[in-house]
């Protein structure tokens, strides 16, 4: 069986015909949803890409794998897909990146280049290519050959795709690196696809830069009049700040909207040449995303803070192994059940580690007893102050309380800050998370379920494991 990872940074999850999104067309994406399962309820773990990736390549809750940051280290003790698939006699190769920074516990000196950037490689991957998406150098010097003329600089280039053909666009040439490789196999793979699209910059390749009429676009959910001390400070970040323009922000969401069509015919040559193949029924195939995207909701752009936009994300499975068709899963999902499901997928143990849980009985068209009844996600922005931080001052504690937690059920978000401030929204009454929740006792349960939460979720590695004449307990 061959195993298919795809990831499409920054796709939020309502941004399907399948999930009735009333404008964006992704043909192949809704394809796999009639022929597999959607995760209608699935939801990221973390923001940015470093965070949101180390909580679905190791199935970790941030609260245990630690990265907080673009730039804070996977620590190298902890197990991840990549590795599992070795286990279970798989070359795990890499197209794209993951944004995975290395420990430096393990570097050879303080010159090792593989402390120069976050946008490292997951331990346990082959590279097919390595396309980071601060530096995509390996596409640029594609386009050069084709006789185009791009900048060095990888936001510029990407800006610069609504000039040039689909054909060529990053998302293009990375399918043609995978299809060639995807060529020459003759055993059973495992191909982790990471595409940057539909991540800003809002610039749709060639066509889909033009295949949304701005007029059409839905308008986002506006900030309130009165927003909260911490919305507020969102709002007053400007890399945060969506358009206030109407015109430029229905432009904004067109170009997003483009970003997702242009991905999903990619992905429609993928599925091409794996029915060409004869891999179609033979290729198990998963696709998610590291975080959501904001799209001007609540006045934001981009991904951060607590809103529900930034973290719910598109899940998809199509497994050939006599899978359910065309099931909507409607409990809640996680991307720590990612690595769970695929070594359920691969038939290796599920590590300790994992706080998820395979999705495979949702697959086989099961619904599995005691499963979450909320969504959790985590976000940390202490990475503002680290570069400006005395960490011989015991003021560098404050740190720790530069971040939030939220559980979100049906009809209640519950967000804990870390200094001790909260906040909760009535979702029975608006969904939109606008409303305060402000009966006492409903907020103190979700506090204590928050809490449970949390107690439950400790660092398990050894703690179900006793030396008692022997090792005896759960295998570490």
């Amino acid at each position: 069986m061959n195993i298919l990872l795809i990831t499409l940074d920054q796709f939020r999850g309502d941004s399907l015909g399948c999930a009735r999104h009333p404008l964006v067309k992704a043909p192949n994406l809704d394809r796999l949803a009639r022929e597999g399962v959607r995760l209608a309820k699935h939801f990221s773990q973390s923001a940015p890409c470093g965070p949101g990736r180390a909580s679905l390549y190791t199935g970790m809750y941030q609260m245990n794998h630690r990265v907080v940051a673009n730039g804070t280290p996977l620590d190298a003790r902890f197990d991840n897909l990549a590795l599992a698939a070795r286990r279970a006699g798989y070359l795990p190769t890499l197209f794209g990146y993951t944004d995975q920074a290395f420990d430096p516990r393990a570097a050879s000196g303080p010159n090792d280049p593989r402390l120069r950037s976050y946008e490292e490689v997951l331990p346990g991957f082959d590279v097919g290519v390595h396309l980071p998406s601060g530096e995509p150098t390996a596409w640029i010097e594609w386009l050069r050959a084709k006789g185009y003329d791009v900048p060095d600089d990888a936001e510029a280039a990407l800006m610069g795709e609504p000039d040039r053909p689909a054909d060529v666009s990053m998302a293009a040439f990375l399918t043609e690196r995978f299809l060639a490789w995807h060529a020459d196999q003759t055993r059973p793979w495992f191909a982790h696809l990471s595409h940057l699209r539909p991540h800003p910059p809002y610039a749709a390749a060639g066509h889909f830069a033009r295949m949304y009429e701005p007029a059409d676009v839905p308008m986002p959910i506006p900030p309130p009049a009165s927003p909260e001390p911490w919305h507020a400070t969102m709002l007053s970040v400007p890399e945060l700040q969506a358009p206030k323009d109407e015109r430029t922000l229905r432009a904004m969401r067109a170009q997003y909207y483009g970003m997702i069509s242009e991905v999903d015919a990619q992905l429609g040559r993928v599925w091409a040449a794996l029915e060409a193949s004869g891999q179609w029924e033979n290729t198990f195939i998963l696709v998610t995303a590291d975080h959501g995207e904001y799209l001007g909701d609540h006045g934001l752009k981009q991904k951060a803070g607590y809103f529900e936009q930034s973290y719910h994300v598109l899940g998809l499975i199509r497994d050939p192994r006599g899978g359910v068709q065309g099931r909507v899963v409607d409990q809640y999902t996680e991307n720590v059940d990612v690595m769970p499901t695929l070594c359920a997928a691969m038939g290796v143990p599920v590590p300790v580690q994992c706080d998820g849980h395979s999705l495979m009985p949702f697959v086989r068209g099961e619904t599995p007893d005691g499963w979450r009844t909320a969504a959790h996600w985590e976000f940390d922005w202490r990475y503002v102050f680290v570069p400006g931080t005395d960490f011989s001052s015991a003021k560098a504690r404050d740190l720790d309380r530069q971040n939030l937690a939220v559980l979100r059920r049906d009809d209640a978000a519950y967000v804990h800050f870390g200094d001790g401030r909260s906040l909760a929204f009535d979702l029975a009454a608006d969904p939109s998370w606008r409303t305060p929740l402000n009966d006492p006792a409903s907020v103190l349960g979700l506090a204590q379920e928050m809490l449970t939460w949390r107690a439950t979720h400790l660092d398990r590695i050894l703690t179900g494991t006793l030396i008692h004449e022997g090792v005896v307990g759960r295998k570490p």
